[in-house]
């Protein structure tokens, strides 16, 4: 049964990518609401020409439409922040879907507000968690605003519906439809999903022809890529000495993961909506930057701002992946993390090479790293070895107590 129709609005804004799916959800509002439809696209990275979103959109009768490069805000204020905080959710995924949803959340949540519109409308289904994701966004940052979920309301339930509902409706629908992906995809600066299709057997293996990023790591070059980045507060400022932005760092290292088979990923995930999921996802970029992060952590952060970084990691990941970037407990972690990486500062020299990165040197003048006491040849005096003793029989006075009385 369909859940009843709101109150009718006279504006709304649209978070529009220019497919099918939102294509007709554009019409739907036009009609079911008999409201005005603001359009708004951005441009995170995800490769698709956005001029074809444009003309659609100005096909059927849109007078208002957003198309934004946030390219630069998308890595510089959500994707560097949290990989300052290794975030991994459930030990493998790197976030790359989880982490765009908050920044289209307030640009629609802004242009509302600019428009006069009274709603926003998204295309997530009423099973995945892009729908918490955009509303929980929207609703912390604007709590009056009213959001329009059109896969929670209509009949619109499968493809050949929504098929058949354009082409009685004059929506344009590409081409390239018949025989495309099986895939449901989504994609950004930082990543590339896909679910949907054979993968809803998690038994199946991915194709290879599915992977549009990488190279199989069997078919990467025999000759490893050696490159050095530069670290600034936790965050990269430079490959192999060249300055670069937050985008282009992370365009680059797209490139170099790609062609060296990294970044792949295959797992089964549990949704913050209750069920599991397989999905499958090439984050080359992300990957190298994870790694590398961490190395230059492991010089120049103490040791227990370290461990308690990774005790707060999986709090971390967990809010952004179910929604709550612009929670008060997020950014109280982020200002905890974000004091951590001051002194993260140095180069980190990796290897890449058939799918794997490694970490082959550190340095930084802000390193915690004392040759003179850590060396295993004479160290002139720097480290007491005969203090271990006691240390060690202070810890150990527990459990030579616990064993006395056993």
């Amino acid at each position: 049964m369909n859940t009843p129709k709101p109150t009718q609005f006279n504006k709304i804004v649209l978070a529009y990518s220019g497919g099918l799916d939102t294509s007709v959800i554009l019409r739907w509002l036009q009609e079911t609401y008999n409201a005005e439809v603001v359009t708004f696209t951005a441009d995170l990275g995800q490769g698709a020409e956005l001029a074809p979103a444009r003309a659609k959109a100005e096909a059927m009768g849109i007078t208002e439409i957003y198309i934004e490069d946030l390219r630069e805000q998308f890595v510089a204020e959500y994707v560097f922040p949290m990989f300052r905080a290794n975030a991994l959710y459930e030990g493998e995924y790197l976030l790359g879907t989880s982490i765009a949803r908050p920044l289209i959340a307030k640009r629609l949540v802004e242009i509302a507000a600019k428009t006069d519109a009274d709603a926003i409308s998204h295309g997530a289904t009423g099973k995945g968690n892009d729908q918490v994701r955009f509303e929980l966004g929207a609703y912390a940052l604007n709590p009056d605003i009213a959001v329009v979920a059109p896969w929670r309301i209509w009949d619109l339930s499968s493809r050949e519906k929504l098929m058949a509902y354009a082409a009685s409706h004059q929506i344009p629908i590409e081409a390239e439809r018949e025989g495309g992906s099986p895939f449901s995809m989504d994609a950004n600066l930082l990543h590339i999903s896909y679910e949907g299709g054979p993968l809803e057997d998690p038994w199946q293996a991915p194709p290879e022809d599915m992977w549009l990023w990488s190279v199989s790591p069997e078919d990467a070059p025999a000759t490893p890529t050696e490159i050095e980045l530069t670290f600034r507060s936790g965050d990269i400022v430079a490959i192999n000495g060249e300055s670069l932005s937050p985008a282009k760092v992370l365009t680059q290292l797209n490139r170099l993961g790609g062609q060296n088979g990294i970044g792949r990923l295959d797992m089964v995930e549990n949704r913050y909506v209750g069920m599991k999921s397989r999905g499958c996802y090439e984050t080359p970029g992300g990957t190298i930057i994870a790694k590398a992060h961490r190395a230059m952590e492991s010089l120049t952060l103490d040791r227990e701002v370290a461990h308690q970084k990774d005790e707060l990691m999986p709090r971390y990941a967990s809010l952004v992946y179910n929604g709550y970037w612009w929670s008060p407990e997020r950014e109280m972690l982020q200002t905890a993390i974000d004091h951590s990486q001051v002194q993260v500062n140095g180069v980190v020299r990796l290897k890449l090479y058939r799918g794997s990165v490694t970490v082959t040197g550190r340095r930084s003048s802000d390193s915690l790293f004392d040759e003179a006491v850590a060396t295993f040849e004479e160290d002139q005096g720097a480290y007491r070895q005969a203090d271990a003793e006691g240390f060690i029989k202070l810890h150990a006075l527990r459990l030579r107590t616990l064993a006395k009385r056993k």
